[in-house]
């Protein structure tokens, strides 16, 4: 017998993270989880400190020539992860 109102198990987990208000800390996990995979082992490497804090993802760099380099490309890093994860996440990127 066949049910007519079958549902993908995705939209079926996506549904009940919605509802338990975890689907923004998970995307906000995987974003930053997404950093050392979307810049590459060269940035992760000067990368000392990752945290999100109202939209905004806030990355502490280790080399003052890598941080001013980064800070030109602060909107396009901000759309690539955002890409990555498949959400808007982040506004905005900031180095200190």
């Amino acid at each position: 017998m066949r049910r007519s109102n079958t549902e993908r198990i995705d939209s079926v987990i996506l549904q009940f993270m919605r509802i338990n208000g975890i689907e923004t800390p998970y995307n906000q996990f995987r974003l930053i989880q997404a950093w050392p995979v979307v810049m590459g082992p060269v940035i992760q490497r000067y990368t000392a400190n990752i945290f999100i804090k109202n939209q905004t993802l806030h990355v502490q760099i280790t080399s003052p020539a890598v941080k001013q380099n980064l800070l030109m490309e602060h909107r396009s890093i901000a759309r690539k992860l955002n890409e990555h994860v498949g959400a808007q996440v982040i506004e905005d990127v900031q180095f200190y």
